[in-house]
């Protein structure tokens, strides 16, 4: 038995963050109904075809969830929402902002008919404030919490290459629940979550505020290097691939001179000798390192860190994600069904059991889940002549 089976959740939403927090849910055992708009579907589903066909974010952010299809603007919604809230246990929405508040669907209006209820609310900024009603994007919520001000290079910003600010929050979404979940078996009430993306990107943008305490200057711009600390980055072999390292201490800094570079006095040279020196003298050292790398391939450089208790990495494409061997030996990879057939599909962190089903289809629970709330054929025939649903 999953720790979340029994547990039912209803969620309006689309896009990133808010259907990253719920297939966490679904993943544990929850049921997770996803409520869409008929004909379009969440609209993460067009954002490409790069999965035999299908979006890669919706395959990602939506598998073992059962798909509704429902005009939220139709006479029918109120009817059907209001069976589907009767007996659930968490509300998940990530609408526009006033957007659910609008149709009756807020915490205060929705506590007092079902006191036992979680309803989790995920926007840009939050429900209140005078950015409340502003459109947030990843993109612009990495800028607006400073992330893009202290990523990239000296002379061009640059932004996380994967949806941090929607899988931050989606994150602090999941927790909140779990908690919440907690909180109700003790007190048998109810709560509402108010998850900003904001807020959960400036938690993560917590150390390099601290840096900046003060009107200290932020961490500098540093491409794939640390910002204060070096040697810390990715340096060139002669085979022409790259390799990640990172010192933290001046023991691993003798080391390396000595069992890595074969340079032991470098150690003692005193442009370097300290990790703030090294800093700020990087590019010299830069050029040495590689220098010395010049005649060596990838892997030999990595053997000699490993040699010398070095931590190091592979500059990896995402074909060698896929074949990585520590996942593969670790067994995390699994299949999940989609409506194009069978995906790989990584087990979620922490977990050697999971519900790992179908990624589901547009509507394709339509009929099923409103039999199940009582509805009666013939009714939803009719809405679905009508495009209700």
């Amino acid at each position: 038995m999953l720790p979340l089976e029994g547990i039912t959740v209803v969620t309006l939403e689309h896009a990133i963050a808010a259907p990253f927090c719920t297939r966490q849910l679904a993943d544990q055992g929850a049921r997770v109904i996803k409520v869409e708009r008929p004909g379009v579907g969440d609209f993460a589903r067009a954002y490409d075809t790069r999965v035999d066909g299908l979006a890669s974010h919706f395959v990602w952010t939506n598998r073992s969830k059962e798909s509704l299809t429902l005009d939220l603007k139709a006479p029918a919604a109120a009817q059907v929402l209001a069976r589907l809230l009767a007996d659930a246990d968490v509300l998940v929405q990530n609408l526009a902002p006033g957007a659910a508040a609008r149709m009756g669907l807020s915490y205060e209006t929705l506590s007092a008919k079902h006191p036992k209820l979680i309803v989790c609310d995920i926007s840009g900024y939050g429900d209140d404030g005078p950015y409340r009603d502003k459109k947030a994007y990843d993109l612009l919520i990495q800028s607006e919490s400073g992330f893009v001000s202290i990523t990239g290079t000296p002379d061009d910003p640059s932004k996380a290459g994967c949806s941090i600010a929607d899988i931050a929050a989606g994150m602090y979404a999941y927790s909140n629940i779990l908690t919440a979940l907690i909180a109700r078996g003790r007190t048998g009430r109810g709560k509402h979550i108010d998850v900003s993306m904001l807020e959960s990107m400036v938690e993560w943008m917590t150390y390099p505020l601290y840096y900046a305490y003060k009107g200290a200057s932020p961490p500098p711009r540093a491409g794939a290097a640390h910002a204060t600390i070096y040697p810390y980055g990715p340096f060139a072999t002669g085979d022409g691939k790259t390799v990640m390292l990172g010192l933290q201490n001046e023991r691993e800094w003798l080391a390396f001179c000595r069992q890595v570079l074969g340079q032991p006095a470098l150690a003692t040279d005193e442009r370097f000798n300290a990790n703030a020196r090294r800093t700020a003298a990087r590019a010299e050292l830069k050029a040495l390192i590689e220098l010395a790398f010049a005649p060596l391939t990838a892997e030999q450089v990595v053997q000699r860190l490993e040699a010398a208790g070095i931590a190091n990495a592979q500059v990896n494409s995402m074909a060698d994600v896929w074949a990585h061997p520590q996942l593969q030996a670790r067994g995390r990879w699994t299949e999940v069904m989609t409506p194009a057939g069978p995906v790989p599909a990584l087990l979620p962190p922490g977990c050697t059991e999971a519900r790992m089903d179908a990624v589901p289809a547009l509507g394709q629970h339509s009929r099923s889940v409103l039999a199940g709330l009582g509805f009666d054929a013939a009714q939803i025939e009719q809405w679905a002549q009508d495009g209700a649903i």
